[in-house]
């Protein structure tokens, strides 16, 4: 899970807790560039990070987390805090960002199939280049999901907060 919200302030930025490391730290400051120099093109106001203050928060403080997997997924809870759009219930979701869009593969693919149906799961979001890791599993761990494969944060935002930009995700049954 990844929680954000915003307050009002003349001073803007963002602070990030839950026991980061380095690298999840910097996919946070990718997440948050890439979504303030965005909001136009998602039709929101560009000036929404210039009158508030950015708290994004990954839960199980006492637990430390590191790696750039979460970087979609954080891209994902800002837009959502700014458009006020909800994410799509029971959806789970991986993929380094690039500060141009793009999500980069991860590691790990099949723990993270297993943990999303331990959590009862159903939908899943991996970056298109892992989908070689998905299709090379046995059957039955990819048994009951749904599973999307984005190339571009454009895909993941049609899947997590039914939004515009471009063409349908693509998708692996």
């Amino acid at each position: 899970q990844v929680e954000a919200t915003a307050m009002a302030s003349k001073r803007k930025g963002i602070k990030q807790t839950g026991q980061l490391g380095d690298v999840m730290m910097e996919s946070s400051e990718i997440a948050y560039s890439y979504i303030m120099g965005n909001l136009e093109r998602f039709g929101m106001d560009p000036a929404f990070f210039d009158n508030n203050f950015v708290h994004l928060h990954v839960p199980a403080g006492a637990t430390p987390k590191d790696g750039p997997s979460a970087g979609v997924t954080m891209a994902t809870a800002l837009l959502s805090m700014v458009s006020g759009k909800p994410v799509t219930k029971r959806l789970a979701m991986t993929g380094e960002l690039t500060l141009t869009g793009r999500i980069l593969s991860v590691g790990g693919i099949k723990e993270k199939i297993i943990a999303a149906k331990r959590a009862g799961l159903k939908t899943l979001i991996f970056p298109e280049g892992n989908r070689k890791d998905v299709e090379e599993l046995r059957a039955y761990l990819t048994e009951g999901l749904t599973i999307h494969f984005a190339r571009d944060f454009d895909d993941v935002c049609r899947l997590a907060l039914g939004g515009k930009p471009g063409q349908p995700a693509r998708k692996h049954v």
